[in-house]
């Protein structure tokens, strides 16, 4: 949090920024304050940091301080927030763990007064449970937090509040390496600074320029900070407008046009409303506190939320140089090109001016973006109709887009149509001739964009009329507007229908038997043990371990050719830049110089030939990681392109580029089948990958102890044991002189097993006499790393008139990327919740030269479940049949058996899907829904309702091992270790419980500390959702052995305490340490005979979604969302609901908004969170309700509880399905009925393409608007 003290208002504002846009050279004069210093465990921990904790919205932590500062300014400036400041505090912060609900619910107890409909929509509901159990109301009791005492909190230095009352003319100066920055004192110091240095840029926020220094290593001479010069920060009111300061934040700017709109009449106010809707969704909270005014006009980017608003509204700025002052006016000229105006280079822009609008003058300010909220715009659009007083003529109009072209545009031609005729209809034609964009055009999605110019306009006209409607009294045309013409007026931000961010409080029917101990912690509600270090920075991650003396670091330089030969590898440049120590190649592995998976051999630095972009070449040692990074862009690497490289599904099945081995499984005689069924339907869908967006990207520090080649690798991984038995390999040394230590990771998810060992081999071989630290950046990570595998599918279905599915033959192909990894076949999930009594499935993993794909939360599950569930909603669209029917009629009941021959129950299944129709009200929100519907034109809703049958554990049986390791000391405390690695997923919170179970002693008493490979050796990774069923067997049978060894010290003294009997104990010679195994399950799969026992058991679920879409926009909102899954005897049910709405929301990132996009050359675009948009806040349903089953009980895995960490991730597909009834809906509308193509993500264009509407059938063949043009003219 930034604090500075205003010397004009004599105030002192608080405000949340982005730490790495943030330069330390441009906060002097300011306050700044982070985590560490609100609270810690050693003193006072604050109450934001407490309940985000106790809440359970810390799990693996990384996230947590980011949440936390963003809450502690907003109770600086509001003690009392309401939701909607939440909402809009937190909507620049990403968790990728918690799916927010528990981080919403720790702030909303900050809400002192929460309306009505909020309370009754937040209701607790507490599912059914047995008459042995009971209940708790919370997951939480907020009575025990501590007060916010606002009275309490740290107070503005008084000797910044002294300095900021003397005025400091001088300039302020800071020398770098490479850079100079200057911040003049005044503004003839600036404009003689930039009168002499035109190329130096002007930097107010640094949300421009710092990026461009971060991430495309762009280097500026000289910077110029203006943020002292006050004459950039004063606003003048005038009879016709306002001038704000060009220096002023758009916070700041928004703040001041909120408070003017209520001192004038509505029509002089319509472009400061207009202004206040697009500052709402331009960038986050934490953005706009720092990002100035002139700064977003003069970056004059294409995609601009503000300039097209600003053009259309008769601004102006005020602009001075060495040559004196002028005013330019903010129209079509102003833009030149890409990033250029007609400003020049020695101008400054001091001021804006925004003009008071006239009674019958209106603007509207629409966008659509990828993301509702903190999100770059696909198409902005600001748009501006004068009416003559009392008259249906149009005086004055103007239209300007953004994302159109490489600068904003006016739709000058189109005015002048929209001024000629009677109606819109020629309006559109001249539109879409005058905005063209080819086919190439950069940002892709050239249909939507062009629709959205019409859409757009078209809900701008809606709007008009709306409002001519209640200020004339000639409504003749007006009122003859039918209710699917009306414009929905009580709009958010994003557009889309205003509603308050409601999440109901999730239920917990707590498995606890009321004659279980109450000391007992198992199946209680326990906060997650490192939540409250989380919330208070002092948790500690691989890149938090302290430099030590001589610590070198390590970047790579990785390919930037997709098939080509290396023809020379040139690192002269890079040795000489300062710092850098060595370069790193294939030649200095001393050891293995390949990982082997799956039988092929992965190199770990390319060596002659380089297969994908982002494959790991060398790797630059410095000093510092800058020295580091600019050795690595100083690197020359000469190649020679070979042919043909392969990117696609497609071109790997004309090419047969695959890996082996190819699967297949077939139940029943498929063929003959299809000769016998009433119908059969043809598909295909395909489905994208994911990145995995862990918070912590991939990190490990090698420490070389210094005699007899023995090594310290701390490192963020899943898998210890693969990473010591890698690097010890690459170095050629024995694996037990590598320890590899894993205090927690920032997230993982899947990516961070064998792409983890692969860095630490890389980085381990950097490593001389000095530790050598690796840390990738966010787009190198995302480059380097693969994520989920994309897949194709293909299926043919055979069925009956009455929905029974007879037979399917479905076909997948996944993108496994240019090595195999861990490329799984997706054969075995196939069937989900049906019994199908013919089926066969195929299985090819493709070999492309896109980087390798990788395990992903899910394994494979998400992928092979959405195309059967997308077979089953075809069915029902040939059958014109509801989709739950189809699914209903086909599901497994009674003793069943899946076709690779595995017998199980599916009561539970049917449990779930029972419950979640009940508590979802299904039956009566279908009929809402279509009523709904019949009543609006240009929205429909959606819903749906998914199940699932999931199997945990690994096939591969030696997987499924664990150990131990329990050690009591003589104070009576335990330090238990084990093989699993904390993620977030509460691993250690549950063992903990485990062991105090088992010991009989508080949790308290027992401590983790990490997992090692020097104290639990061989270990299997944390994975498969299995980690808890295998790690807490392990340490119960370690606990149970201590246990027993104290029985004859219990006899002798049964009322004794605790550390009374380990003293005891420790003198009469009985060992109180003590190891633990768990063999795990025997499971295989035999593929010969298509038959095995691939999983432990399954863990089964069944979740409802209902979504708002706007047609016009593809924009969409998750009204609801329930959930019902079978988790068995909860360990602590905190923790796994947790676990179950993280993975919802990760699903529904997967399922709707999460899109990979490559360039033709097999480059990876989406390299970063500005065009990567995994969910935020603003994605979470409105309505979000989670139920554990009750009665369920497990006799496979500890205290009779199911892995829960994966399976609810394809449960987002509930969203996707329901999105895709309710453009079903809209294609109804349009006369179009029967299956059609979405394919996942079903993101804005492809929903809104769907939809096809009237706007989007024109863009596609160039047909008539129709009816549905509207009037401007003729009122």
């Amino acid at each position: 949090m930034v604090s500075r003290y205003r010397p004009v208002t004599k105030t002192i504002t608080h405000y949340a920024a982005n730490a790495c846009l943030l330069p330390i050279c441009q906060l002097h004069g300011a306050a700044i304050t982070t985590v560490e210093g609100i609270g810690s465990t050693k003193t006072r921990v604050h109450p934001v940091q407490e309940r985000i904790a106790k809440a359970h919205g810390s799990q693996c932590g990384f996230c947590t301080p980011g949440m936390v500062m963003s809450m502690y300014a907003l109770l600086r400036n509001t003690p009392q927030p309401s939701m909607d400041d939440i909402a809009e505090a937190l909507a620049g912060n990403l968790c990728r763990c918690t799916g927010y609900r528990p981080i919403i619910d720790g702030c909303r107890t900050f809400c002192q007064v929460q309306s009505s409909s909020i309370q009754h929509e937040a209701a607790i509901t507490i599912s059914s449970i047995s008459s042995t159990d009971y209940c708790w109301n919370s997951l939480f009791d907020k009575d025990q937090f501590q007060p916010l005492d606002p009275t309490q909190e740290l107070i503005f230095p008084p000797e910044l509040i002294l300095t900021s009352q003397t005025p400091r003319p001088e300039p302020l100066t800071f020398q770098g390496e490479r850079m100079t920055w200057v911040s003049p004192g005044s503004m003839d110091q600036l404009v003689q600074l930039r009168s002499r240095h035109p190329g130096a840029p002007l930097v107010m926020g640094n949300t421009n320029i710092g990026p461009d220094i971060k991430f495309k290593g762009i280097i500026h001479p000289l910077i110029i900070s203006p943020t002292r010069v006050t004459e950039l920060f004063e606003t003048t009111q005038t009879p016709e407008g306002v001038w704000v300061g060009a220096g002023s934040s758009l916070s700041e700017v928004r703040t001041l046009l909120e408070n003017l709109v209520p001192q004038y009449p509505p029509e002089k106010t319509e472009l400061f409303r207009a202004l206040i809707k697009q500052l709402g969704n331009l960038g986050s909270q934490q953005i706009r506190n720092v990002a100035s005014l002139g700064g977003n006009i003069v970056s004059a980017y294409p995609n601009s939320d503000l300039n097209p608003v600003l053009a259309a509204g008769r601004c102006k700025l005020s602009v001075v140089s060495s040559g004196g002052k002028r005013e330019v006016p903010l129209n079509q000229d102003f833009f030149v090109n890409f990033g250029k105006t007609i400003l020049k280079p020695h101008e400054i822009v001091v001021s804006v001016f925004i003009p008071f609008t006239r009674k019958g003058e209106f603007v509207g300010a629409f966008r659509q973006a990828p993301r509702k909220e903190s999100s770059f715009a696909t198409v902005t659009t600001g748009m501006r109709v004068f009416f003559s007083e009392g008259s249906r003529v149009v005086q004055d109009i103007s239209i300007y887009y953004g994302g159109m072209g490489p600068t904003t545009v006016s739709a000058v031609k189109t005015c002048a149509a929209i001024w000629d005729d009677e109606t819109l209809g020629r309006a559109y034609e001249v539109l879409l001739e005058e905005l063209v964009l080819p086919p190439s055009a950069p940002g892709g999605k050239v249909e939507f964009r062009r629709s959205l110019t019409l859409s757009l306009l078209f809900k701008f006209n809606l709007e008009v009329l709306h409002k001519l409607r209640h200020m004339y009294s000639f409504t003749k045309n007006v009122n003859n507007l039918n209710k699917h013409e009306q414009p929905e007026m009580n709009k958010n931000k994003s557009g889309m229908e205003k509603k308050k961010i409601i999440i109901s409080q999730t239920p917990l029917p707590q498995s606890v038997s009321q004659e279980q101990n109450s000391q007992d912690p198992v199946g209680r509600p326990i906060m997650h043990r490192s939540a409250l270090s989380q919330a208070t920075g002092e948790a500690v991650y691989c890149d938090d371990l302290p430099r030590t003396d001589g610590e070198l670091f390590l970047a790579l330089v990785t390919s930037s050719r997709a098939h080509a030969k290396i023809i020379q590898l040139d690192v002269s440049e890079a040795l000489k830049v300062p710092g850098v120590v060595d370069v790193i190649t294939a030649k200095d592995i001393p050891g293995r110089k390949v990982r082997t998976m799956c039988g092929y051999d992965e190199e770990l630095l390319a060596g002659s030939e380089v297969s994908c972009i982002g494959q790991m070449v060398c790797g630059v040692v410095a000093d510092t990681r800058a020295h580091a990074k600019r050795g690595a862009a100083a690197v020359k690497i000469s190649y020679e392109d070979l042919p043909e490289p392969i990117f696609t599904i497609e071109e790997a099945i004309e090419k047969s580029s695959f890996f082996e081995p190819r699967r297949r499984i077939e139940r029943g005689n498929v063929t003959e089948a299809f000769k016998s069924v009433d119908q059969i339907y043809e598909g295909e869908h395909r489905m994208g990958g994911q990145e995995h967006f862990y918070m912590e990207t991939q990190s490990m520090l090698v420490v070389p102890v210094g005699e007899e080649r023995e090594f310290n690798i701390y490192v963020s991984t899943q898998w210890p044991a693969a990473t010591q038995e890698a690097v010890a390999q690459t170095l050629g040394i024995p694996s037990n002189r590598v320890t590899c230590h894993v205090k927690r990771m920032g997230g993982a998810f899947g990516g961070k097993v064998t792409k983890t060992s692969i860095l630490a081999s890389v980085t381990s071989v950097a490593v001389t006499n000095r530790p050598v630290r690796c840390i990738l950046e966010r787009g190198e990570d995302m480059l380097i790393t693969g994520g989920r595998h994309p897949v194709v599918g293909k299926y043919k279905v055979g069925f009956m008139n009455d929905g029974r599915i007879i037979a399917a033959d479905i076909q997948f192909y996944t993108n496994a990327g240019n090595t195999i990894d861990e490329s799984v076949l997706i054969l075995l999930h196939m069937d989900n919740a049906y019994n199908i009594p013919h089926l066969r499935g195929s299985g090819a993993a493709c070999r492309t030269n896109l980087p390798s794909n990788t395990a992903f939360r899910g394994f494979g599950v998400p992928q092979s479940l959405m195309f059967v569930e997308n077979m089953i909603t075809d069915v029902s669209m040939v059958l014109g049949l509801p989709a739950d029917k189809i699914r209903e009629i086909n599901m497994y009941r009674g003793p069943s058996v899946t076709h690779y021959k595995y017998q199980f129950n599916p009561e539970n299944l049917l449990r779930c899907w029972d419950q979640c129709k009940a508590k979802s009200t299904f039956s009566s929100r279908r009929t809402a829904v279509d009523q709904f519907n019949q009543q609006n034109q240009w929205k429909k809703r959606g819903m749906s309702i998914i199940p699932i049958k999931y199997g945990i554990a690994f096939g591969e049986g030696f997987l499924n091992q664990a150990a131990a390791l329990v050690h009591i000391y003589k104070d009576g405390s335990v330090l238990v270790t084990h093989g699993g690695t904390e993620m977030g997923q509460g691993i250690h919170t549950k063992v903990q419980q485990v062991a105090s179970r088992e010991l009989h002693i508080p949790t308290s008493k027992v401590y983790i500390s990490e997992t090692g490979t020097n104290t639990v050796p061989n270990t299997c990774p944390s994975a498969a959702s299995f980690g808890t069923d295998a790690n807490g067997m392990a340490v119960k049978n370690a606990c149970q052995t201590l246990y027993q060894r104290l029985e004859p010290i219990r006899k002798k003294n049964p009322k004794g305490l605790w550390e009374s009997w380990v003293t005891a104990a420790f003198f009469e010679k009985i060992s109180l340490s003590a190891t633990g195994f768990h063999r795990g399950p025997d499971l295989y799969m035999d593929w010969e005979a298509m038959e095995g026992q691939p999983y432990a058991y399954f863990t089964y679920g069944a979740c409802f979604s209902e979504v708002e879409l706007d047609c016009l926009s593809g924009d969409y909102r998750t009204l609801r969302t329930d959930i019902v899954v079978d988790i068995g005897r909860s360990v602590n049910p905190s923790v796994d609901i947790g676990q179950v709405e993280g993975a919802f929301m990760q699903g529904l990132g997967l399922y709707t908004l999460e899109e990979l996009k490559f360039s033709p050359s097999g480059l990876l675009y989406t390299r970063g969170p500005s065009q990567y948009k995994i969910p935020a806040v603003c994605d979470v349903p409105l309505s979000f309700n989670v139920y554990l089953l009750p009665d369920s009980y497990n006799p496979h895995a500890i205290y009779s509880s199911k892995g829960i960490g994966e399976p609810v991730v394809f449960l987002g597909s509930s969203v996707f399905y329901a999105i895709k009834d309710a453009v079903a809906a809209a294609r109804s509308q349009s006369g179009l009925a029967g299956p059609f193509p979405l394919d996942s993500p079903a993101t804005a264009d492809k929903a809104c393409l769907a939809s096809a509407s009237h706007f989007t059938q024109k863009v596609r063949v160039g047909g008539s608007v129709g009816r549905w043009a509207g009037l401007w003219v003729g009122l």
